[in-house]
């Protein structure tokens, strides 16, 4: 599943949630080394 999101990639990973989880879910990801946009 992991490889199939880094292949097809830019693609939205969690959608339909608070402002806040989306920003605490951009933290982690971009403290990973992940590019990541909220929309």
């Amino acid at each position: 599943e992991a490889k199939a999101l880094v292949e097809a990639a830019p693609a939205p990973i969690k959608e339909g949630v608070s402002k806040e989880e989306a920003e605490a879910l951009q933290k982690d990801l971009t403290e990973a080394g992940a590019e990541v946009e909220v929309k």
